[in-house]
């Protein structure tokens, strides 16, 4: 039998890529770094709505871990609004969806 027919031979002795195997292969390595929501529980819902009402009460900095596909991202800053209809806060005259929120850093106090 041929080496070409063996295990993966068939694909790499192949010169030429085909454009819906690229496609394929990039949307499979674009999947492979997506990273999970974290789903909260009841005890830090709270603690995140608390340091959230004081931040705008208290003008105190606050800093949100949030969801983001790919990466890990925070939002840092005193909380100006909360528009608990929609479901939104903001921080510095931009809209956050509060859904997204993952947690609150415990040490609020180094970004004062």
């Amino acid at each position: 039998m041929s080496k070409k027919l063996q295990g993966n031979g068939l694909w790499e002795s192949s010169r030429m890529m085909l454009p819906e195997h690229k496609i394929e292969l990039i949307n499979s390595a674009k999947t492979a770094r997506l990273r999970p929501p974290v789903e909260l529980d009841e005890h830090e819902w709270e603690r995140v709505s608390r340091a959230m009402a004081e931040s705008l009460q208290l003008r105190k900095p606050i800093a949100l871990r949030m969801y983001h596909a790919y990466e890990e991202s925070k939002v840092i800053g005193i909380i100006d609004r909360i528009d608990s209809l929609r479901g939104r806060y903001m921080v510095d005259g931009e809209w956050f969806d509060i859904r997204q929120i993952e947690g609150v850093e415990r040490d609020s106090e180094e970004w004062e």
